[in-house]
């Protein structure tokens, strides 16, 4: 099969098979997104396609990669065009996506990447570049002396960064005279929109402190000019391997380099707050309000902080992907409870309906058509479990509640990291964190002191008043694990054949 998938070749595509219902020759781009990888290509580039098919035609994606050339060198000879397999129980829907029009590639021309962001005719910039590309400090701040921050300040024309990026297009519009657009952070941090707002206030007063600010601070101008709404996204977004690949041309009859898996299921809630002009989003099932906060934190403590206990209690009981793990019946009873402590940390007052979402969520976990690997779950716990596991846990003990499950998720991580080379495959997944553990691991230090020391690398709960008893429970549950793996700590909660023993 030596035929690809492309503009030419689209209408030759099985009728089954959903294709762009428009004429990509006359779209043209509204929207940068920064860090183009599957889920983007699952979840904001497929809303997108959807307004283009409705006539937005001014509302094209330019998509950005920071570091890897693989997505443009996949998609430039297929014109930007991709598969999103749709896939459940009962079988399989593909659908051609249209609305990514060019792919760009940072390292290699970060002033290609630049002149498309000051482009008056982008309003809009997008962002998933994963929590760890955030660039934080452990306090939360901007990590002044991250090397790549540190490059940025001192060359504001070749950035590495988003925040060296996203800066100096800014700079670039205001001296243009053009107005600046509007970003939007669709990755998983709490309140990422103000997080982010906040980021860039300190790098540009990095900037200003650098270059001399004169009677117009750089600073202020981000501060006060520019929008940041904060959304929360949802959709579940395996790896795609070789037999998807394969699977997909045949269905195609043409090749296509990087189908991108998924599950029927996506939601996006988007702060309504964008000055130079947005999709109609809301005609294709986005929800725009006023404040996505309650949402975000039901979504992170619920979906998310499950699929880290998950993939942690799984990796460690031997299962592969979520499915498998989530059958098992101790995890998925843990899961039950886990949802339990963490639901008593939400807002009663924001309507959110939990049983529900949690009826969903369980469907979700089950599918066994989506093989989400735990391992992919995995990466980057150190930059996750803050949002997803941590602050419930310390909300709980403010509370005068125990966060006895919660905390067990912590514990899987750390035992989890330490089972590479050993139980788990060396590399397995990885952590930005990765070296600093490794070391640790190798001390051989008390329970207690080794989890201790884990905190203090990865800047959990720093500050807070309840972090000595969470690093406890952390503690005793990571006790069990060693000494007799998930079933034991899982026993110690009382989940094993009987119902689990829930904290409420």
């Amino acid at each position: 099969m030596n035929s690809r998938l492309s503009n030419a070749s689209i209408a030759k595509l099985p009728g089954a098979t959903a294709i762009p219902r428009y004429d990509r020759g006359a779209v043209t781009p509204g929207i940068v997104h920064l860090g183009v990888g599957a889920f983007h290509r699952a979840h904001q580039a497929a809303y997108v396609d959807a307004c283009l098919a409705d006539g937005e035609a001014d509302w094209g994606i330019v998509g950005v990669s920071l570091r890897s050339p693989d997505t443009r060198d996949a998609l430039a000879p297929q014109d930007g065009l991709y598969t999103l397999a749709v896939r459940d129980s009962a079988g399989e829907q593909l659908e051609v996506i249209g609305s990514i029009l060019s792919l760009l590639v940072a390292p290699e021309d970060p002033g290609a990447v630049l002149a498309a962001l000051t482009d008056p005719r982008i309003r809009i910039v997008t962002l998933t570049i994963t929590e760890k590309a955030y660039l934080r400090a452990a306090d939360g701040t901007l990590d002044e002396a991250h090397p790549d921050i540190v490059h940025d300040l001192a060359n504001p024309g070749s950035p590495r960064t988003a925040h060296g990026f996203l800066t100096e297009a800014l700079v670039r519009r205001r001296a243009a005279g053009a107005p600046p657009f509007t970003v939007l952070c669709c990755d998983n941090l709490p309140a990422n929109g103000a997080t982010l707002h906040k980021l860039l206030v300190e790098f540009a007063k990095l900037r200003d402190a650098r270059a001399g600010a004169g009677d117009q601070p750089l600073a202020g101008y981000v501060a006060d000019q520019v929008a940041f709404p904060s959304s929360m996204v949802d959709r579940i977004v395996p790896a795609t391997t070789d037999s998807d690949r394969a699977r997909v041309a045949q269905e195609l009859g043409v090749e296509d380099a990087w189908p991108v898996m998924t599950e029927p299921f996506r939601q996006w809630v988007i702060e309504d707050r964008f000055p130079a002009g947005r999709p109609a989003w809301e005609k294709f099932g986005v929800t725009m309000v006023e404040d996505v906060g309650p949402f975000e934190d039901m979504k992170l403590r619920l979906l998310n902080g499950a699929h880290s206990g998950i993939a942690y209690l799984g990796l460690l009981s031997g299962h592969a992907t979520v499915d498998r793990a989530f059958a098992d019946p101790a995890i998925r009873r843990f899961v039950d409870a886990l949802w339990a402590e963490a639901i008593r940390t939400l807002p009663d007052d924001a309507g959110l309906d939990t049983t529900a979402y949690t009826a969903e969520l369980a469907e979700r976990f089950s599918n066994t058509a989506l093989a989400h690997r735990t391992a992919q779950i995995a990466n980057d716990g150190s930059q996750k479990l803050p949002q997803r596991i941590v602050a419930s846990a310390l909300a709980r003990q403010e509370a005068g509640l125990l966060p006895e499950h919660l905390s067990l998720v912590v514990a899987a991580w750390i035992a989890a990291c330490a089972a590479r080379g050993s139980s788990l495959p060396q590399g397995h997944f990885t952590d930005p964190l990765d070296a600093a553990l490794s070391d640790l691991f190798g001390r051989n230090l008390p329970t207690a002191e080794m989890t201790a020391t884990v905190f203090d690398l990865a800047g959990f709960a720093n500050g807070h008043a309840e972090r000595q008893r969470l690093i406890e429970f952390v503690a005793t549950h990571l006790v069990h694990v060693k000494q007799g793996g998930p079933k034991l700590a899982l026993a110690a909660l009382g989940i094993g054949n009987e119902p689990p023993r829930l904290a409420e």
